[in-house]
């Protein structure tokens, strides 16, 4: 944490790249394209950079009152999905001779170019800017150098040929850049999805990310990928099959068939035998199970050949992924402390319209089967692998 002298030292140097003021407390775009342009840190100090609310231009502090409102505006910026990869960052109150700051400590991202609604912003000099295609290019270049999850590793003996290119320009590539810049697009095409994290330029094939959503066929080179659902008549997995499965291809059209296909196994009752008063309750409302298999989605490990387990009993749902919380996260602070082991593939799921906010899952499930008046999900955490349970409602 900074001193205050080292606040006061950085609000007066006019000049440095590694600081943003401000007097306004409500210019999302512009404390968005700051936070950015310091996740993308394109001058390479490997050092954090400073949005500080509160201050001119000149350094001067501008005598605001920093709320607790103020505070959880400026955090919840982090998760709002806008600025993709989600960026690491520390929002604090500092009280100062002549007003308080809002200091939002942002710190270089190892996923770069960050992007705000679909464009590259970096600091050049003591101002903030789009970057150019050299200047991605550069980004995308240094990435390769940083440490790595398994998503934006290079899917090796794998090429463009292997992806369903239409997949990418039609459905994705729209949605996750601006619409001027693709106007003005000229980069070949590797490039375009290396900007992305589609594609190594050091080793000349595509990620596993890149894989995994556009790959004709992506079990070629991740053998777990995919569904399996069983239905069961009864409560024991030794219980006749109902129904089975299994959902694989491109994640794209997983989870197209996933949406249309879930709905069809959920029913309803009344809950209320006058017919003014009657309120239907789900079995298990639709909103949960598909949070807390999108949760399966995106937090998995694809480093293993075992699928995503969605299994349906007569008396509850288990969906189990491979691999256990990841980074940050423990039983104990679950779901409050995330941390993404495939932070590309978090990031597609933002674009393709399958996540509203991110780390809000798990919450929107739980208050889903609480208005529905069912249990509380059940979570059973292993070193390989996690299970959520949804029980149905009496």
């Amino acid at each position: 944490m900074l001193t205050d002298d080292e606040i006061l030292g950085l609000l007066g140097d006019t000049e440095s790249d590694r600081v943003e003021r401000t007097v306004s407390t409500t210019d999302t775009a512009k404390f968005c394209e700051a936070i950015c342009a310091f996740s993308n840190d394109f001058p390479n100090h490997r050092q954090p950079g400073f949005l500080m609310v509160g201050a001119h231009d000149d350094g001067s502090l501008a005598g605001l009152d920093v709320t607790d409102e103020l505070l959880l505006y400026l955090g919840g910026l982090r998760s709002d999905g806008n600025v993709q990869p989600i960026p690491s960052m520390a929002v604090e109150k500092r009280s100062l001779p002549g007003g308080d700051l809002a200091v939002v400590t942002v710190f270089p991202s190892e996923l770069p170019p960050v992007r705000y609604k679909g464009r590259v912003w970096i600091r050049v000099g003591p101002r903030r800017a789009s970057a150019s295609e050299a200047d991605e290019k550069i980004l995308s270049e240094r990435r390769t150098a940083f440490q790595r999850t398994f998503d934006v590793r290079p899917c090796q003996g794998s090429g463009l040929h292997d992806l369903s290119l239409d997949l990418f320009l039609v459905t994705y590539r729209t949605n996750a850049i601006a619409e001027d810049i693709l106007r003005e697009n000229r980069r070949d095409l590797k490039v375009q999805m290396a900007s992305l994290r589609f594609y190594d330029l050091t080793a000349d094939c595509p990620t596993n990310a890149g894989v995994l959503l556009f790959g004709k066929d992506p079990l070629n080179w991740l053998s777990g990928a995919y569904v399996q659902f069983v239905r069961y008549d009864g409560t024991k997995l030794t219980d006749p099959v109902q129904n089975e499965r299994s959902f694989g291809g491109d994640l794209l059209t997983v989870l197209r068939e996933l949406d249309s296909f879930v709905p069809a196994q959920l029913q309803s009752r009344p809950t209320d035998g006058f017919a003014m008063r009657e309120r239907n309750q789900d079995d298990y409302p639709l909103l949960a199970v598909k949070e807390l298999l999108m949760n399966a989605v995106v937090h998995r490990s694809y480093e293993t050949s075992a699928p995503i387990r969605f299994y349906w009993f007569s008396d509850r749902i288990e969906i189990q992924n491979p691999g256990g919380l990841y980074g940050e996260a423990t039983p104990e602070n679950f779901p409050r402390q995330n941390t993404y082991r495939n932070p590309v593939l978090a990031e597609a799921m933002k674009v393709l319209g399958y996540v509203n906010k991110f780390g809000r899952g798990v919450l929107r499930a739980r208050e889903a089967l609480a208005e529905n008046g069912s249990p509380p999900p059940e979570f059973v955490f292993e070193p390989h692998y996690f299970l959520a349970t949804i029980r149905r409602a009496e």
